[in-house]
C-alpha cells in the first residue's frame, strides 16, 4: 500500500519489573513484548492470533495508548501516541477508537441504564450534537429497539449485552474498532450474528477492525490481514488467505493443527 497507516507500533516492546523472592531476592524482568512492527490501514481488518500469553492482549493495549512501551512507539493517524499523558491530552485518541472486551456483562456497569452506558463516551469526550438521538440510532444499528436505552444491562441476554457494548464502543464514530476476544464468551449462534453484525458495521461505519481472536475460523472471515505470535514475538504476519492456507512458520502449523475437526474426513 503507497497510503501511509493509520495506525503504527514501531520496535515496540513491553517489559514488567517482577519483585525477587526472600530478603535479598533480585527483581527480575519479564518480557511480555518485544520488538514488534505494526501497522494497519484505514478500511483494513487485522486479526491478531496466538495462544494464551503470547503478547496479543499487551500489544492491543499498547496499540491503544493503555500502557506504555518499555521500548518502541506508537502512532495513530501520524501523531504519537503517550499514554503517559493526562486523559484530557489523550481525548483524540479515544474519539478515534472503540473497544469491545470478552465478557460483556462485566464491561456494562449494572447501576446504569443501557441509555447511560452507550452514551457516556459521547459526555465523556464532549462530543457535540444530539446524543439521546445518537444513542437510539447506534442502539438501531446494533440490531437494538431505540426504548431498550432505559433498561438495565441484567435485563438482556449474553448476545444482546454485546451488542449494547458494541453500540457504546461505535458510538462516538471512531476510526478503528478493536475487539479483545470479544465473541469467546458467546455461544455459536450468537457467535455467528454477532460476526455478521460486525461485518455490517465494518461498512456502514467505515471502521478499520483489530480483532484479537483465540478463535481463528472469526480471524479466517472477518479480517484481510493476520498476525500471529508466539513468546511475546510477532512469528508470522500477511494476508489471511496466504498465512491460515499456506503458513510459513512451524508455529503457525502447529496453532492451526490444534484446531478441533468435527468430522476429520471432512476437513
Amino acid at each position: 500500500m503507497n497510503a501511509a497507516p493509520l495506525l503504527s507500533a514501531r520496535a515496540v516492546s513491553r517489559r514488567f519489573r517482577q519483585r525477587g523472592t526472600g530478603l535479598f531476592g533480585r527483581a527480575r524482568w519479564t518480557t511480555a513484548l518485544e520488538d514488534a512492527d505494526v501497522d494497519v490501514f484505514a478500511g483494513s481488518a487485522v486479526g491478531i492470533i496466538g495462544e494464551s500469553g503470547s503478547g496479543k492482549s499487551t500489544l492491543v493495549r499498547l496499540l491503544l495508548g493503555l500502557d506504555v512501551p518499555t521500548t518502541g512507539t506508537v502512532t495513530m493517524a501520524g501523531r504519537s501516541v503517550d499514554a503517559r499523558a493526562s486523559a484530557r491530552s489523550l481525548h483524540w485518541l479515544r474519539r478515534e477508537t472503540g473497544i469491545v472486551f470478552q465478557d460483556p456483562y462485566a464491561s456494562l456497569d449494572p447501576r446504569m441504564s443501557i441509555g447511560r452506558i452507550v452514551g457516556e463516551p459521547l459526555w465523556a469526550l464532549d462530543i457535540p450534537g444530539d446524543r439521546r438521538a445518537r444513542v437510539r440510532e447506534v442502539l438501531e444499528a446494533v440490531g437494538l429497539e431505540a426504548a431498550m436505552a432505559d433498561r438495565y444491562p441484567h435485563e438482556f441476554s449474553g448476545g444482546q449485552r454485546q451488542r449494547i457494548a458494541l453500540a457504546r464502543a461505535i458510538v462516538h464514530r471512531p476510526r478503528i474498532l478493536v475487539g479483545d476476544e470479544p465473541l469467546s464468551a458467546l455461544d455459536v449462534t450468537v457467535r455467528a450474528q454477532i460476526l455478521e453484525l460486525l461485518r455490517e458495521l465494518r461498512q456502514r461505519e467505515s471502521l478499520t477492525l483489530v480483532m484479537v481472536s483465540h478463535d481463528i475460523g472469526v480471524v479466517q472471515n472477518l479480517c484481510d490481514e493476520v498476525i500471529v505470535m508466539k513468546d511475546g514475538r510477532i512469528v508470522e504476519e500477511g494476508p489471511t488467505e496466504k498465512v491460515l492456507l499456506a503458513p510459513q512458520v512451524a508455529y503457525t502449523r502447529r496453532l492451526l493443527a490444534s484446531i478441533p475437526v468435527i468430522d476429520p474426513p471432512r476437513e
